[in-house]
């Protein structure tokens, strides 16, 4: 008998792609067939995912970008990427399709629903984003990664936490190596597309620190292409080390290696750090919709793990003062990674996964 078929569908960023991978990693070795339906960006952030997953590129679009031109032409591509998915469906049933927002996931969920598949949606955040507002009500199970998530009436919520991907529990509760008088390790990370702002800040911030500080850094800072000089300049004139990069593969390797992340509050990173346990200062994105990185921090911030800088007080004196706090206290540091690791989640793919075989069962 041919196994069974997990269709996964996910949008181009990593805040998507990364809990999807969890997913798919775990399914494949409970002895499912995975597929991704995705866009051609989101295939680019499906490096990481296993061999055994299937990748298929659908027609996708959003309002969100483009001209005129490029807008008036959405309905008729999303339109075309759910009529590939139905014939796709037809051809090789799914026994259960599970969504985790962006656009491109709009074709999968799309088809399921009139199929009447089998059919969930994960939400990363605390506030949906608009796609998985819109399919809320119309699946079987919304598994929830913050706690409570606000959702639309009727839907079906579960609280799984944030599921990680395999690299990140391979170092989950990796042990803390407080920061003190020798090497020390700064991480920071924008989300998986960088972050203009923490390229103009940090560096600014890190030249403020005391030397004797200073003189221990060894930062991996994750930028944009555009604002890579303009940080590595900066930080030459700090006298520190630094690599800089537009993404790193081996963000859980670093996390672990960290005295301290400097990290935007999307809903995978979080959930990194709080994992393999590192004390954070986590600077939500002002521009996300309905504030939800704020509802992201939250939960690191009332635990004593995280320091939460909001964008509009982000300034290189502020950020400056909380990283000498942090660096020059070893026992306070310490603390906040054990409180880190304290509120992670290292299970919750296991209860997703549970999720997706009982909706299978339901079904069969």
């Amino acid at each position: 008998m041919k196994p069974k078929l997990l269709l996964i569908a996910a949008g181009g960023t990593g805040g998507h792609m990364f809990p999807a991978q969890a997913l798919a990693e775990t399914m494949l070795e409970r002895g499912w067939r995975v597929k991704l339906s995705t866009d051609a960006r989101g295939a680019r952030y499906a490096g990481g995912f296993p061999q055994g997953v299937s990748i298929e590129e659908v027609a996708s679009a959003t309002f969100a970008r483009g001209g005129a031109l490029a807008k008036l032409t959405v309905p008729f591509r999303v339109l075309g990427g759910i009529l590939s998915q139905l014939a796709r469906m037809a051809f090789d049933r799914p026994a259960v399709v599970v969504g985790f927002g962006g656009y491109p996931s709009i074709p999968a969920l799309s088809a399921a629903w009139m199929l009447r598949r089998p059919r969930m949606i994960h939400e990363a955040n605390g506030v949906p984003g608009r796609v998985n507002r819109l399919f809320a009500a119309r699946v079987d199970r919304v598994a929830c990664g913050i706690w409570p998530t606000a959702l639309p009436q009727g839907a079906q919520a579960v609280d799984t936490g944030n599921p990680v991907r395999r690299a990140v529990l391979d170092r989950a509760g990796a042990p803390y190596i407080p920061p003190g008088d020798y090497p020390m390790e700064l991480l920071v990370i924008g989300g998986s597309q960088g972050a203009r702002i923490l390229s103009d800040v940090v560096p600014a911030a890190v030249a403020l620190l005391p030397e004797g500080v200073r003189r221990n850094l060894r930062i991996a800072h994750q930028a944009r292409d555009e604002d890579a000089v303009r940080a590595s300049d900066a930080y030459a004139a700090a006298g520190v080390r630094v690599e800089i990069a537009p993404f790193f593969v081996d963000v859980p390797r670093r996390l672990s290696e960290a005295q301290l992340v400097i990290s935007r509050a999307g809903a995978s990173s979080v959930a990194d750090i709080s994992v393999i346990g590192r004390p954070s200062i986590l600077i939500p994105f002002a521009q996300a919709m309905d504030d939800h990185q704020s509802a992201n921090a939250r939960a690191l911030s009332q635990a004593e793990a995280a320091v939460v800088i909001p964008e509009k007080r982000l300034d290189a004196e502020a950020l400056a003062g909380q990283m000498a706090a942090i660096l020059d206290d070893a026992p306070s540091a310490a603390r906040m990674a054990a409180n880190a690791l304290a509120a992670g989640k290292p299970d919750a793919v296991l209860r997703l996964a549970a999720l997706v075989e009982d909706l299978a069962g339901e079904r069969s």
